[in-house]
This record gives C-alpha cells, sequence and structure tokens, in this order.
C-alpha cells in the first residue's frame, strides 16, 4: 500500500520547510484496539463469496463456503467478523450457533456435536454494511452516483465477509456479484461469466484466484470506464470513473513498460490472467496493491498529457510500487505483520528503478537521496521504533506500523545492501528469496539468510543489526579509524549508548568531476572499525553515492576539504546527503549554523534541482523554526539577493527544455516568492492570471508555482475562483492543487473561510485534514488555525477518518513556545484522537526541540546574516 506522505505530499513537505514530523504524522494510522491473534488449528484453503450490494441502501448481502482443514475435533471455530450480521451457519450437515467478540472482531461458531479432524466446509450467509470510513467494502461517492468498493488492508476484509483475516492464513477465492444491470464489476480474477439474475440485475463470476491473504481480496462495483493495453502478454487496464477515462493513458505506459521490467529482473513471470488499474474517488492511502486489482487515489493514477512532469512521475512512481508488490506482499507475504517492511519497505526501494530506466532524465536518484535524508531525520527523533516490530497484536498496532521507518527505513536498508553487493548479486538473492516462498509466507530472516547464501557476504549481520534496532548510527571518522553511535536530532543522549551496527560503509575513491566513480566498501563492526582503503581519492568521503543509512561526522579538516571540492567532486546524490548530514549535525548541536549557511551559499550555483532543492527547504527550516523578526526579514533580503541572480540566468520557459531545468526554475521561484522578491511575485500575478484565462502554460509547475505564490497575498476574487476549480475540475490533479492553495491564503478572514470550508462536509475527508495541516503548520496562519480548532473542536474531529486526526496532531508540531506546546498536549490529552498518543509525545518533543534551538541558534544566525549583509 502506498502512503500519500510519500508521494503526493513530499514536495508540499519540502517546499514549505515542514519538520520531519510532518512525515511522520502523514503515515501514521489509527484503528481499534482490542482486537487479537485467532486461535490456532483452523487452516482455510478456499473460499467461494457471493455477494449482491444495493448501493442505494448501503447495505450488502453475502453467502460464502469456506473449505477449511481442522487439525483436531472441534465444537467450535472462530475467525474475524466486523459489523456483519450472519444470518445461518452450517457444516457437515450441524448448525451452528453465533457468539459475537464485538471488541476483539471476532465470531465463535459453535456446533452440538464435534466437527471431525480434516477437511470441513463452512456455509454462512450473512449481511453487511457499505460504510462511510473508508475501509472494508464501502460507498464512494460522486456527485452522479454511489460505487461500491473496498479497502482491506490491513484489517478490514471481515468487514466484507466472515474471514480468517490473518497474512498467513492464506486461500484461493472464487468471486462472483450480482449487481445492477447497467452496472459492471471488477475482481482480482478474470471476468468467466455474465449471466442475468432477474428483472434489472446481473451476475458476475470472476476466475479463481491463486493463494493469497484475505487482505489482498478486491471487488469493486459501478460504471467504470478502461482504457486497455497489453504487456508480455498479459491484458493491462486503467480504469475510473467514465469523466476520468482522459486521463488514463500515462499510467497504462507506465504499467507496460514496467511489468516486464519487473519479469526480468524478478525472473518469476507475473502470474495473474490480467492486471487492473483502477482509480476510486474516495479513497483513504495513496493506492492498494490488490493481487490483480490494484486501487489508487485518483491523483496517484490520473494525470492530464500536458500535466507537469512532477505529476507524471508521482504517478509512474506509485505504479510502480503497487506493480512490485504483485511480487512482495502478495506472490510473497509477510508471515505476520511485524514484517510489513518485507512488504512495504522492498517496494519503497523498488518503485525508482524501472522508472528511472524508463526516464533517465527525471534524476530519480536525487529524489531517493531526499527521501533517505527525510527518513534519517525521522528515525533519528527520541521516539521512533525499530523496523520490526514487537508490539503487534491488535489492528491500532498493526495499522500504526503503515508508517515512515517500515516504508523509507526499510528501503533505504535494502539499497544500502544492494549497494554493497553490488546490483546483480542482491538481485539474485532475491530472486532466490521470492522462488523459496512463491504464494506462502515469509520472515525477515528468510530473506536475508538468502542474500547471505547467495553473496557469501554477511548480510544477516548487517540487516539483522538495521532491522531489529531503532535509530539512526553516527559515524564519526578519526583519521582511518571510525567510531560508531547513536544519533539524536535533539533530546535524550543516554539511551542507545550500548547499540552497535555491522555498517557497510562504502568510500568513495577516484572522485572525478561527478562521474560515476568507484567505491571501497567493507562492513564496519565496533571490534573492526577501520575504513576502508579508497587509494587516489583527494579527500576522505564515507558515504559513495549516498546510500549509506547513517550520518557521517568528520574531523574539521576533513569537512573544509569536502565542502570546497562538493560542487565538483561529488555527485548530487553525495551533495544532497551531505547537505543532510550538515543540517542533521547542527540540529544535534553538533556542528554551527553558520557553517551550513555558508555551504548552502557555496552551492547557490548548484546546477541539479533537486540539490538546490535540498539546500532552500533547509533554508526554509531555517527560517520557520528558528529565524524570528528582523532575523526573518533577514534571511528573505539574503536569498533575494543570493538566489534572485541565479534564477534571472534560468531566462524564460519552453516547452522543449530539460526536465532538470524546468525543476530548478521552479525551485527558485518558488524560493523567491516566499522571500517576497519583488519581480517573482508580479511574474506570478502574471501566470496566475493567465492560467485563469485558460492560456496553456510553457511549464505547468511554474505555473501552478505561481498560482500558490499569488494565493499568499491573494484576494476573496482569487479565492472564489480556486475554489470553484477545486469543486468542478474534472482532472484530479488539478482539482487537489486549488483545493491545496485555499490553504495558502493569509488574510484572516480567508484563513477562516478555509477552515469553515474544511469543516464543511463539502471537501471529502480523505482531504479535509490536508487543509487543517498546511493552515496549523504555516507561521503566518497557525495561530488562526490553532484557535479554530479549539473551537470547533466537533465540526473538525467530525472529518476526521480512521487515518487522518493522528495527522492533524502532527501538524501542530510546528509551533515553536514552551506555552503552545503546553496547550497542544494538554489539548489533545483531553480530546482524544485514535491512535495518537505516540504522535502527540513527538509533537511535544517537536515543540520543545524548536524553542530549545531557537535560543540557542538565533544569536548565532543573526551575527551570520549581519556578516553577510555587510558584505
Amino acid at each position: 500500500m502506498t502512503r500519500e506522505s510519500f508521494h503526493s505530499l513530499r514536495r508540499i513537505v519540502v517546499r514549505l520547510g515542514l519538520p520531519a514530523l510532518f512525515l511522520t504524522a502523514l503515515t501514521t494510522s489509527s484503528q481499534r484496539g482490542a482486537a487479537q491473534r485467532l486461535p490456532a488449528g483452523v487452516h482455510p484453503e478456499h473460499y467461494t463469496l457471493a455477494l449482491t450490494p444495493d448501493l442505494k441502501a448501503a447495505t450488502f448481502a453475502g453467502s460464502e463456503t469456506i473449505d477449511l482443514t481442522l487439525d483436531a475435533p472441534s465444537r467450535t471455530i472462530t475467525l474475524n467478523s466486523a459489523e456483519i450480521e450472519m444470518l445461518s451457519v452450517s457444516a457437515s450437515g450441524q448448525t451452528g450457533t453465533v457468539t459475537y467478540d464485538v471488541a476483539k472482531e471476532q465470531a465463535t461458531i459453535t456446533f452440538p456435536a464435534e466437527l471431525g479432524a480434516g477437511k470441513v466446509s463452512l456455509a454462512i450467509a450473512y449481511t453487511g454494511i457499505l460504510n462511510d470510513k473508508l475501509r472494508g467494502f464501502y460507498l464512494s461517492k460522486t456527485k452522479a452516483r454511489n460505487y461500491a468498493v473496498t479497502q482491506f488492508e490491513a484489517t478490514d476484509a471481515r468487514r466484507a465477509f466472515p474471514s480468517f483475516d490473518e497474512p498467513a492464513l492464506k486461500a484461493t477465492y472464487d468471486v462472483s456479484l450480482t449487481v445492477d444491470a447497467g452496472d459492471n464489476v471488477i475482481a482480482n480474477g478474470p471476468l468467466v461469466s455474465d449471466r442475468p439474475a432477474g428483472v434489472g440485475k446481473h451476475t458476475l463470476t470472476f476466475g479463481q484466484t491463486p493463494k493469497m491473504s484475505t487482505y489482498l481480496v478486491a471487488f469493486l462495483v459501478g460504471d467504470f470506464q478502461c482504457e486497455a493495453g497489453k504487456a508480455d502478454g498479459v491484458p493491462i487496464r486503467v480504469c475510473g470513473t467514465p469523466d476520468k477515462l482522459q486521463f488514463t493513458h500515462f499510467a497504462l505506459e507506465a504499467a507496460e513498460y514496467i511489468l516486464p521490467y519487473y519479469d526480468k529482473y524478478f525472473g518469476i513471470k507475473y502470474p495473474m490472467a490480467k492486471l487492473d488499474l483502477i482509480g476510486l474517488p474516495d479513497f483513504e492511502a495513496g493506492a492498494m496493491e490488490n493481487f490483480g486489482c490494484i486501487t489508487y487515489r485518483e491523483t496517484d493514477l490520473f494525470v492530464d498529457k500536458n500535466g507537469s512532469i512532477d505529476a507524471k512521475k508521482r504517478v509512474a512512481s506509485v505504479v510502480a510500487h503497487e506493480m512490485a508488490h504483485q511480487w512482495f506482499g502478495d506472490m510473497v507475504t509477510m508471515q505476520w505483520w511485524d514484517n510489513l517492511w518485507l512488504n512495504e519497505g522492498f517496494a519503497t526501494w523498488m518503485s525508482t528503478k524501472p522508472i528511472a530506466k524508463w526516464h533517465p532524465e527525471w534524476n530519480y536518484a536525487e529524489d531517493d537521496a531526499t527521501t533517505l535524508d527525510a527518513t534519517l531525520n525521522l528515525d533519528a527523533q527520541p521516539i521512533t521504533h525499530a523496523i520490526r516490530a514487537r508490539e503487534t497484536s491488535t489492528p491500532d498496532q498493526i495499522n500504526e506500523l503503515f508508517d515512515g521507518i517500515s516504508y523509507g527505513k526499510g528501503g533505504a536498508v535494502l539499497g544500502m545492501v544492494e549497494n554493497y553487493l553490488g546490483e546483480e548479486v542482491f538481485r539474485q538473492g532475491v530472486h532466490n528469496y521470492l522462488q523459496a516462498h512463491l504464494y506462502g509466507n515469509a520472515t525477515a530472516e528468510d530473506f536475508w539468510n538468502a542474500q547471505t547464501a547467495n553473496s557469501k557476504q554477511p548480510v544477516d549481520r548487517i540487516m539483522g543489526s538495521f532491522i531489529d534496532q531503532p535509530g539512526v548510527p553516527l559515524l564519526t571518522l578519526n583519521g582511518t579509524g571510525v567510531a560508531q553511535s547513536r544519533f539524536y536530532l535533539s533530546g535524550a543522549k543516554d539511551s542507545g549508548a550500548d547499540q552497535q551496527w555491522t555498517i557497510p560503509v562504502c568510500v568513495k575513491a577516484d572522485a572525478k568531476n561527478g562521474k560515476k566513480d568507484r567505491q571501497a566498501c567493507k562492513a564496519v563492526t565496533a571490534q573492526d572499525a577501520s575504513l576502508p582503503a579508497a587509494a587516489g581519492a583527494p579527500f576522505v568521503y564515507a558515504n559513495a553515492g549516498d546510500h549509506g543509512y547513517y550520518r557521517t561526522l568528520y574531523t574539521a579538516e576533513q569537512q573544509k576539504a569536502i565542502t570546497v571540492a562538493a560542487e565538483r567532486a561529488l555527485t548530487a546524490p553525495e551533495r544532497i546527503g551531505l547537505i543532510g548530514d550538515e543540517y542533521a549535525l547542527v540540529r544535534a548541536g553538533k556542528a554551527k549554523i553558520g557553517d551550513f549557511l555558508d555551504l548552502v551559499l557555496a552551492l547557490k550555483q548548484d546546477g541539479d534541482a533537486t540539490v538546490i532543492e535540498s539546500t532552500l527547504s533547509k533554508l526554509g527550516q531555517v527560517r520557520a523554526r528558528i529565524a524570528t523578526g528582523d532575523d526573518a526579514a533577514g534571511l528573505d533580503a539574503l536569498v533575494r539577493q543570493q538566489f534572485g541572480p541565479v534564477y534571472a540566468a534560468l531566462g524564460k520557459p519552453n516547452r522543449n527544455e530539460a526536465y532538470n531545468k524546468q525543476e530548478l526554475r521552479t525551485t527558485l521561484f518558488e524560493a523567491l516568492g516566499a522571500a517576497k522578491d519583488p519581480a517573482v511575485l508580479a511574474e506570478a500575478r502574471v501566470l496566475t492570471n493567465e492560467a485563469f484565462s485558460g492560456k496553456k502554460p510553457a511549464d505547468p509547475a511554474l505555473s501552478d508555482a505561481a498560482v500558490n505564490i499569488t494565493a499568499e497575498n491573494g484576494d476573496a476574487a482569487l479565492y472564489d475562483k480556486l475554489q470553484t476549480v477545486a469543486e468542478n475540475a474534472t482532472d484530479p490533479g488539478l482539482k487537489s492543487d486549488a483545493l491545496h492553495s485555499l490553504a495558502r491564503f493569509q488574510a484572516p478572514e480567508l484563513v477562516l473561510r478555509t477552515l469553515d470550508y474544511a469543516t464543511s462536509g463539502k471537501v471529502r475527508n480523505q482531504d479535509s485534514w490536508v487543509l487543517f495541516a498546511i493552515v496549523l503548520q504555516r507561521t503566518e496562519t497557525q495561530e488562526i488555525a490553532w484557535k479554530y480548532i479549539q473551537e470547533h473542536w466537533k465540526a473538525v474531529r467530525g472529518q476526521f477518518t480512521t487515518n487522518s486526526g493522528v495527522r492533524v496532531v502532527g501538524a501542530a508540531g510546528s509551533f515553536c513556545t514552551v506555552e503552545r506546546r503546553d496547550e497542544v498536549r494538554d489539548f489533545f490529552s483531553t480530546h482524544h484522537v485514535d491512535a495518537a498518543e505516540r504522535t502527540l509525545s513527538k509533537t511535544v518533543d517537536a515543540i520543545d526541540d524548536c524553542a530549545r534551538r531557537r535560543a540557542v541558534e538565533e544569536p548565532e544566525l543573526r551575527q551570520w546574516i549581519s556578516q553577510q549583509m555587510g558584505r
């Protein structure tokens, strides 16, 4: 499952200078806390499901037969069931009675006499509801009609059919649905029959699936329309509501490229008879990897043919992520949710590989470096968790694992090991792992043992130390040796003192003007702490390629040599890693803020757009978290002075220029707009007027940025125009961008209007939290937002979905005073938000950290600004 934070909203986080906590909060999920594991001894083998949904009444009727095996004779069978009423249950000629444990989301069926050990067929007739919670079998709505769709990960298949809803209890499925004559159905298997079923109805039956976990079952009812293609002999369709058909082509092209790439990479052919990708109007996550029937949030699947490359990159990477799951997660599934990273870390690591081959000019290596930097910051907070979680018995605990650690750290550790072993050796190890566990379940040990056996390297020790321990290693260089310790951005300094890692350190060798250089690698331990030899390198750089999952602290002499040569001798991902390390060391009190800002200015002419984005986003964080009053104004003046000429030298956009140049222009344009550069503000107004006049932009991303810049100083007339687009646009990307732009207005009356709009019920609740979060985290508007949330709590909380409330709690971490810290802590302690306890602790820590840093660093910042302005 793709979580929206690492795709749709990453650029919002980066460009607005949000703290890493915001990324954390975006990915924390929430659910119930009482359900437990099912009793052992029952093994489902096959489900025959028949469902009849009533989209107007928001209910459904179902009948199922579960073919299972009992290890021993028993009068009772316990399975998962939630919001379902079982009308009749029978097995082996007996009728059972049902008792429900609502808290555990379980139902126990008791029979008059024991069922014998061995094969049993359990027949159940039941009814359920099409809920409005975006989970289970639920209603999704457009202005035209209702749809009935599914989202079962992690523990919500039990809301659609009584089931053994645990990942290791795999079975095959035969599914049929009886629906209105004008509707169609998309499910995991191919359609094998379509028969009349009485007046105004027809029954659609689908081919049997391979063995798979309950959470991967899917069935979608409505008037979906599809664009069809094919790759490697597999039919592929991209589908959506009828008005979205015009936006399906790019995703189809991407899928047609990705499927053969994966077939070849894994050495195992895609196993299903077809592949469908379907965009849903209401969908909480970014996407979901149902076997052969992948579902998406519309903004992560549909894109206009004239849309920005950023929009196409997002769609391509989400499509690649979910298609990777067809192997990692669907074919081979983690044994239990504590190893969720075996699904999500793999898919995150894999998602940029095929697209980077398809479009090498899109700079995915730099995007990976940016994501790695954010993940390291997330994991360096006092409150984090190991990739392999310890507490995973309840849905609440399971859903909290869908975060930046399972996704980002899991993927980063895989990337580090791949770089250490070499791509082909690692690829063969992946193949061996998958081949050994096809259609079964696996553990972390299964994966790293396969890699260890194939490579003859200590992959088991490396991965064990990173998978089972929380936190980020800090490598402190001392001559030819290196010491390791746990790195914290702030706060706790004593805990983790006994942690040790086996770290594959790759030192850059033979640096040659940014070309792909050689590296010398070694698995460094606390006992063997010498650096690998890198003959011929002009300086020591201990993270070649920026693949290492660690921060690095160099000696003053080493740091100076790296900084002087950085633009010439380091690759773009390495420069992003260098910037990330330096800013993290400033935050941890191990480096001076002035030295970091000197590095920012030294890289101002960097030709790589993502490097500039990385420097400017951190400069934005300094302004938001450290600077106040005159210091903030001084930083704005320096941005105008130092980066204005760089922007001007790029000239005007044209439709045929390289993506990197487009991206560089947009990044500088946004930074200068935030710094109130008069020329850029004027240009933004012109581009905004052109956008609303219908003129086709030379650079769609620059046009989008212009609208946001103009909105920050915009009036009610512009607000009205954007609201109209947000409510009526057919293009999901345009609709989403316009909605988010409403949160950029700063006039108090328009801020209140945005908050009222978010609570009005006119914004889909999958989206309304974004408005709260953006307004709450922006310095200019957060006080209005905080007062509103407190005074209108019932209306605000009423918009929260299963996942979104915790995100608003996380956004409150953007405050920076002790007074607000206490208010936030006290308010959310007494106004409950599901599963937000850990996030609230992170929020309080973030505010504490900001207040501490501001007290220490603002005098240094003021002195540095004064020196720069005096030059």
